[in-house]
């Protein structure tokens, strides 16, 4: 029996199965790689190298047209490179075998920054940024406007502004209401009114008959005395403080009257007469203190000491020259060289002389006690000097 037989082809030609080697990597592939192997998204990139995640994803697909400025590819590239742990010099010079890119000198024009009119659409497949791109998983597209109003809201806020209306157009009517001032009739008229006759004053004539011609109208001065204020006849006197105006100064205190000096005189006061004695006046401050004065007829040598020690005056007084011995509380004292040439001026007596003449006296007391008492009143006789110096002071007085 003859039977068909079929030869199969030859085994060779079949194709065999590539390996991992056998396809050609790129520079993204690698960068990706290297990227899932340290767990980084194009976020965290942009976050620790400060490069936009757009400008990474160009890198990694090789695509400069992404770029603004040409002139920072080579840096973005060896900057990502870096990051990844790769040669920079060989992750650049691959990506600008794949990409075309030549560096441009930094003045040429294809170094400047990439500008495209506006409404153009972009070279770059992944645009000039990946994240607003709606094709893109990085992020959700834009809601609608109208996308986060619920219906249901739309009712309720239409019945709350209904609600607030009628509040409001509910106040605004009471509010007119209370305004409102209504006038009643009234049956019967005033009793004024009711006596005029409506139908007269057709002419400006007061007729006799009338009720109110005979009316006398008061003057001008009747009326300014009506109005007038009325003066008061006495004046209304009210003391403010009563205890203190009731107290009489002639019944308490050291004004008493002395009766037993003094005669006593008529006092006369609303129409009352009464007998009062005469008080005596009364002294409020001590009594002056007498002026003491140093007096000099001839020339002398004078010193005069506070009772602390302290020089008051020392010099020599030339003949009717005059000192005025300070009022102190402790009395000062004297010295003085010549004693026959000194006198004392007590309240315009005259006393001393000091002592005889050529002798030295110290420790005179200067108080009006010890020398009225100590001396006794100048002789002007006795001293010619001294009676003319003092009849000289009284002509310059009576002048």
């Amino acid at each position: 029996m003859i039977g068909k037989t079929f030869k199969r082809d030859d085994a060779s030609g079949d194709v065999e199965a590539k390996g991992f080697d056998d396809f050609e990597l790129r520079l993204g592939d690698l960068m990706r790689g290297e990227r899932a192997t340290m767990g980084k998204s194009l976020l965290d990139v942009q976050r620790e190298l400060k490069i936009k995640a757009a400008y990474i994803a160009a890198i990694e697909n090789a695509d400069p047209s992404a770029f603004d400025t040409p002139g920072f590819i080579a840096g973005y590239v060896r900057s990502y490179a870096r990051y990844l742990n790769m040669d920079p010099d060989d992750a650049f010079e691959a990506f600008c075998t794949e990409s075309g890119f030549e560096t441009a000198h930094g003045m040429s024009a294809a170094a400047s920054s990439i500008k495209t009119k506006p409404g153009d659409p972009t070279m770059s497949p992944l645009g000039k940024d990946i994240f607003t791109a709606s094709e893109t998983a990085f992020i959700p597209a834009a809601d609608a406007v109208f996308s986060g109003i619920e219906p249901r809201a739309i009712g309720s806020v239409a019945v709350l502004i209904a609600l607030i209306g009628g509040l409001g157009y509910g106040g605004w009517t009471v509010l007119q209401e209370v305004q409102k001032v209504q006038f009643a009739p009234v049956e019967q008229a005033p009793v004024v009114v009711a006596d005029i006759d409506p139908l007269a004053g057709g002419s400006n004539a007061i007729r006799t008959s009338d009720p109110l011609a005979v009316v006398d109208q008061p003057t001008r001065e009747a009326l300014d005395r009506l109005y007038r204020p009325q003066a008061l006849d006495v004046p209304v006197l009210v003391a403010r403080d009563a205890p203190i105006s009731t107290l009489s100064p002639g019944s308490i205190g050291a004004l008493i009257p002395d009766t037993s000096f003094e005669p006593s005189v008529a006092v006369a006061e609303a129409d009352i007469v009464m007998d009062l004695p005469v008080a005596p006046p009364v002294q409020v401050v001590e009594p002056p203190v007498p002026e003491i004065q140093l007096v000099a007829v001839r020339p002398a040598w004078v010193r005069v000491r506070s009772a602390d020690g302290t020089i008051i005056f020392e010099g020599v007084m030339e003949p009717g020259q005059n000192f005025v011995v300070p009022a102190t509380e402790e009395p000062a004292t004297l010295r003085v060289g010549e004693s026959g040439a000194m006198y004392f001026a007590v309240n315009g007596t005259h006393y001393g002389p000091v002592g005889p003449r050529g002798v030295v006296t110290s420790n005179v007391e200067l108080t009006s006690e010890s020398l009225t008492q100590t001396y006794t009143v100048a002789d002007l006789t006795a001293d010619d000097d001294l009676a003319e110096i003092v009849n000289f002071a009284e002509v310059v007085a009576d002048e």
